[in-house]
């Protein structure tokens, strides 16, 4: 059963491309018609493409790997923001530091000064302070807190980044591609879908094209990390079972073993008692 529909997508403006003379020639199969010089993309490649791409996310968050959202374009950061962080995944929403992936190091570096700096908070270091290195230092927490607040707990390279509007986030996609990392992206019609692993043909100017896209998506890597946990789970029950179960033999064992005691122990003494009686 597919994860969405026509009517859904439809409804939320999805099939809404660029002007004809804005187009991307590579975007062609994806394009229905022309209306009015606008492209009006085909919902039913859509649909599939979204059912390919949360397939993938899904099996993806089952592994226990992280999926990295991308969109800092207004019209869908808010809600990249809410659904990336509904199933626990890092997000920027921010300007796109140059060299977030190929220079993961440097990122975390900066990342590791908010806890830095909140360790001087809170073991009182923060309150021997001046005013001036007071207000300097809660300035960088700050400004680091807008930009990479969102990936603190990104402590590898993810393993597939999912970007709104491809054009606007090039640096991220190219990143991606020289690092091998599998891109999802929504893709419009003046975009160009090469470097794209899995691409979602879609409107990705409108807030509620992006917000049903992500519904979905979002869906599935939550069914991914409740298979991973049940699985785990499983895996924990059947650990415990196994030395229970060697226990529960051990102990057959050792009452075969005083019952074999108690009859030998019988045996010798009906010896006895004939040997007396003889």
């Amino acid at each position: 059963m597919s994860r969405t529909n026509f009517e859904t997508l439809l409804e939320a403006g999805a099939h809404f491309g660029h002007l004809k003379r804005k187009w991307n020639p590579a975007m062609a199969p994806y394009i229905f018609m022309e209306r009015n010089g606008i492209h009006i993309i085909d919902l039913h490649k859509t649909v599939a493409k979204i059912d390919e791409a949360a397939d993938a996310l899904k099996q993806i968050a089952k592994s226990g790997k992280k999926i990295l959202f991308v969109a800092t374009k207004k019209q869908a950061k808010e809600v990249v923001a809410e659904k990336a962080a509904s199933v626990n995944m890092p997000y920027v929403i921010e300007r796109w530091p140059g060299g977030m992936l190929t220079n993961f190091p440097t990122i975390r570096k900066a990342v590791k000064k908010m806890t830095t700096i909140d360790k001087l908070t809170a073991d009182g270091t923060y309150d021997n302070l001046s005013k001036r290195e007071k207000l300097q230092i809660a300035r960088q927490r700050a400004k680091l807190e807008k930009n990479l607040g969102s990936i603190a707990d990104l402590s590898r390279l993810p393993s597939a980044i999912f970007v709104v509007d491809v054009m606007k986030e090039h640096i991220a996609v190219s990143e991606a591609n020289r690092l091998g990392i599998p891109v999802f992206g929504i893709v419009d019609t003046n975009s160009n879908p090469t470097n794209i692993d899995f691409v979602i043909p879609a409107n990705d100017d409108a807030t509620k094209s992006v917000d049903v896209i992500l519904e979905a998506c979002c869906a599935a890597i939550s069914e991914g990390l409740e298979e991973r946990k049940v699985e785990k789970l499983e895996a924990e029950a059947a650990a415990d079972a196994a030395p229970a179960k060697g226990r529960r033999k051990s102990s057959r064992a050792r009452l075969d073993k005083s019952d074999e005691d108690a009859i030998n122990a019988s045996k010798v003494a009906a010896f006895i008692k004939e040997d007396e009686e003889a």
